[in-house]
């Protein structure tokens, strides 16, 4: 029996990849493990294994060599489950375009027989003046209230920031509670809003602690806009979610930039929350913990290789934490919680092109992941879905899960539409399908959030603008119709 070491699987790619895919796979890896960038114990190692499976798999004679002497691939059951549901049971040929959706789950095989890894969190906490008065202080009371709660394996670090970052607390296990409590409590508003100050020094701060046996993860929370360093946010959040590190964004009250928020947690797969009143700051934070606390597998990516007359047009994930994603290669899905599943909508342009056969394939890609517990190593799974090609139409009706989230679903995209009416200037048109929204979250039982739909479309007739407090409430209300807590239980 060979007892060669399974160099694909050290780089996270299945023994059919291609030099290209090989290629990313290592420069994702080094990234990822380099001394200079990752000094944990033992990771050191784990890149020279690395290096040196590169220099084998990335040479054809030396591959190929490696290859006749390699021990069979191993067929145990892969640590991730996928269900698959689809909105129709086969696609009928014609000569028309047609929609499909698929609802993608994966959860634990057996997440039991797994330790819960243990976090390395940092919070950066808006400081500006804006933040003066309840808002600080109920940052300060949620903040010492985390403190105390932790485990003791966890590491937290706090960060403060305005137009210049502090360092509150240290990244370290077990903070003396009464000389947190002092530096907490020292935190005074003052100065502008410039979050690229506090990202960097949270980054410095997990970056003490990075290793891959650890939840990575950056925090953070602000009430306003941050002017100029946008896009080198940007920039570092993408770089740093190659290492392994998330960031979740909290926008408290209404001046702040969702879509900036979004984009930076959408580097690394996480999301940003609206927190509406001061007094949700702790409920908000302890369930981002809980749900760090709870992850099973993360930095989770889906990869996929276009297919001929198939377009994915629409991506959307549903749990652990809904929000709308980029739909190119690869979509960054975040974590998977020992106690629920990733669920994943998308949504499938198929052209008459793709219907010529008994079936067609309308994605082939890979779903990547790392498990904590288990290793340093990156694990891999194919996903591939198909769908018959009929003469006829199959009335089988969809799963109930899945028309849930279709109802949800558009709900959602008539508030998306709306602010595009809204930003290419057709007031009358947005005004009008906001009150179309409105009927049809009426029906659903929303009374709250349709009678705040028709504010905001009277307030499109009025003023020609969404008000900041509508616009998210919209936003942030109809995305959270797709989490099953919401919706009821779909199972």
């Amino acid at each position: 029996m060979s007892t060669l070491p399974d160099f694909y699987s050290l780089l996270g790619v299945f023994r059919d990849a291609t030099q290209a895919e090989i290629k990313r796979a290592y420069f994702d890896a080094a990234q990822r493990l380099h001394p200079d960038k990752n000094q944990a114990p033992g990771e050191t190692e784990i890149f020279l294994d690395v290096q040196q499976a590169y220099e084998i798999l990335s040479n054809p004679k030396t591959r190929a060599a490696y290859d006749e002497n390699l021990a069979p691939e191993n067929e145990s059951p892969a640590q991730i489950v996928e269900r698959q549901s689809f909105s129709r049971e086969s696609l009928v040929r014609m000569n028309e375009g047609q929609l499909l959706y698929a609802l993608l789950e994966w959860k634990p095989r057996q997440s039991e027989n797994f330790n819960t890894p243990p976090l390395n969190v940092c919070l950066v906490l808006d400081r500006s003046t804006s933040m003066k008065g309840e808002k600080m202080d109920m940052v300060k009371a949620s903040a010492l209230h985390l403190i105390n709660n932790l485990r003791s394996e966890d590491i937290l670090s706090v960060i403060s920031f305005s137009d210049h970052a502090e360092q509150v607390l240290p990244a370290s296990l077990r903070h003396d509670a009464r000389r947190a409590a002092i530096k907490i409590r020292a935190i005074h508003p003052k100065g502008g809003t410039e979050i690229l100050q506090g990202l960097k020094m949270g980054v410095d701060e997990v970056r003490k602690h990075l290793t891959k046996q650890r939840v990575n993860h950056i925090v953070l929370l602000t009430d306003g806009q941050t002017y100029g360093d946008e896009e080198q946010a940007l920039a570092l959040a993408e770089q740093v979610a190659t290492l392994g590190i998330g960031i979740s964004g909290f926008g408290i009250g209404d001046d702040w930039n969702d879509q900036f928020l979004d984009a930076l947690a959408a580097k690394s797969g996480s999301n940003s929350n609206y927190i509406a009143e001061p007094q949700q700051i702790q409920e908000f934070l302890e369930r981002k913990f809980k749900e760090l606390a709870s992850i099973f597998a993360e930095d989770i990516v889906l990869e996929y290789q276009k297919i001929e007359n198939v377009n994915l047009t629409y991506a959307f994930r549903i749990q652990p934490n809904e929000t709308h994603l980029a739909h190119e290669s690869p979509i960054m899905l975040g974590s998977i919680l020992r106690d629920q599943p990733l669920k994943l909508l998308l949504e499938f342009e198929v052209h008459p092109g793709a219907l010529l056969e008994s079936d067609t394939a309308l994605f082939r890609g890979a779903l990547k992941y790392d498990i904590p517990a288990l290793s340093a190593t990156v694990s891999r799974m194919r996903v591939s879905l198909k769908r018959k090609i009929t003469e006829a139409a199959d009335l089988t009706p969809p799963p109930p899960a899945l028309i849930n989230a279709l109802i949800s679903l558009n709900l959602y995209r008539m508030q998306e539409k709306a602010q595009e009416e809204v930003d290419a200037g057709h007031y009358d048109d947005a005004s009008r399908r906001l009150q179309y929204l409105a009927t049809h979250l009426l029906s659903q039982g929303e009374r709250s959030m349709a009678k705040t739909v028709l504010l905001e479309a009277e307030n499109l007739q009025q003023k020609q603008d969404f008000s900041e407090e509508g616009r998210k409430h919209l936003k942030y209300g109809t995305r959270a119709l797709l989490l099953p807590s919401v919706r009821g239980n779909d199972s």
